[in-house]
């Protein structure tokens, strides 16, 4: 079957599990035969981390929603022509539009949704997204079901295709190895998380829950980074964590720490998808504790792979953590069943199949 040529357009500086997912898929589809090329600023991180996977980067200044940016978009698709493109953030979304104003054979746009934030209900917003994009994929079907419910789009239009993990990277192992190699105590217990240091990822309640556990012997690894840092380590300070708290920074091996824990939790309280670290962790059948935010709960189910507490509940979360390191045949069950349960629906090949089956339905009917 003829490759395609796929363009995906990313106008975010930042760097998380939105910037992540762009960028495996992209590299899997190459993979598979395609054309893929991305667009974004030349300041973004993105650009600098897209070399890394074997993505083609173009460099477009497309950082702001300003004319300029919408020119250039249109002026580079015109002279490439892709058979899809593929939009992530908002200000893309909208330079994307503008750019195919007017154009009568532009090429079809796929807009992804990758957070729960709400969707404006405004008439412009729902122009860009049932009139200007031909497509939407969201990273979880509660997103899903609140663009059909809350903003009255077509179901028809809107396909869930939550992030896939790589099993073939992150799977269990021998925590005493992992522990040497990154020169953690082999005998010490570990809870932690892998998450970019956000607000919304909350770890501040992880911190205050944390203080408050009284099991000697547990440590906190806290991988990732972010603009919650110094305000994480000043809150580990004035909590008397300091030196039980390991603040591990940006990794290019989160596979390694999640290998390193006895416990993972993602105590989010907005703003999530399925999130990639919780299917990180469950391939890696690790226990974990998470809250019911966006569409974590499709990943995990209550009580059957995970322990979930409410969001922004530090007394709740503890006593959850607590369970978990009472009760180690509970946690060994919760986090073997959370393996098969990402096995069976969030591989990276499962996400790929589902991408490349949307891209080439819109292809062929843009010819």
């Amino acid at each position: 079957m003829k490759g395609m040529h796929i363009v995906h357009t990313e106008a975010s500086c930042g760097w998380g599990g939105q910037e992540l997912r762009i960028l495996s898929e992209a590299s899997g589809l190459i993979g598979r035969g395609h054309r893929v090329t991305l667009l974004c600023p030349p300041e973004s991180r993105i650009f600098a981390e897209a070399t890394k996977f074997g993505v083609p980067v173009v460099a477009l200044p497309i950082a702001r929603k300003k004319l300029r940016g919408a020119r250039a978009l249109r002026a580079w698709l015109k002279a490439h022509r892709p058979d899809v493109v593929n939009t992530h953030s908002s200000t893309d979304a909208w330079l994307t539009a503008l750019a195919g104003l007017g154009w009568k054979d532009a090429p079809p746009t796929v807009r992804t949704r990758h957070i729960s934030a709400p969707t404006p209900t405004n008439g412009l917003t729902r122009w860009l997204y049932t009139q200007a994009t031909r497509y939407i994929v969201t990273t979880g079907e509660k997103l899903r079901g609140e663009l059909i419910a809350r903003n009255g789009y077509p179901a028809a239009m809107i396909t869930s295709v939550p992030t896939g993990i790589d099993d073939s990277r992150f799977g269990p192992a021998d925590k005493a190895a992992a522990r040497r190699a990154l020169g953690l105590a082999e005998d010490a217990h570990y809870l932690g998380i892998v998450a970019t240091l956000r607000s919304w990822k909350g770890h501040l309640h992880l911190l205050k829950a944390y203080a408050g556990l009284e099991r000697p012997g547990w440590n906190l690894l806290v991988v990732g980074d972010g603009p919650m840092r110094g305000v994480l380590e000043d809150k580990a300070r004035e909590l008397g964590l300091a030196d039980r708290v390991t603040f591990a920074g940006h990794r290019e091996d989160p596979e390694q720490w999640l290998r390193a824990m006895d416990i993972f939790c993602l105590p989010s309280y907005a703003n999530e998808g399925v999130p990639q670290a919780i299917v990180q962790a469950m391939l890696t059948a690790l226990p974990i504790v998470t809250t019911p935010v966006g569409s974590i709960c499709e990943a995990v189910e209550a009580d059957a792979s995970a322990l979930v507490v409410p969001p922004q509940d530090p007394a709740t979360l503890r006593l959850a953590l607590q369970v978990m390191i009472d009760d180690p045949a509970r946690a060994q069950a919760l986090g073997a069943a959370a393996r098969q349960r990402a096995l069976a629906n969030f591989t990276r090949e499962a996400m790929l199949d589902r991408m490349e089956a949307i891209f080439r339905q819109l292809a062929e009917a843009g010819r």
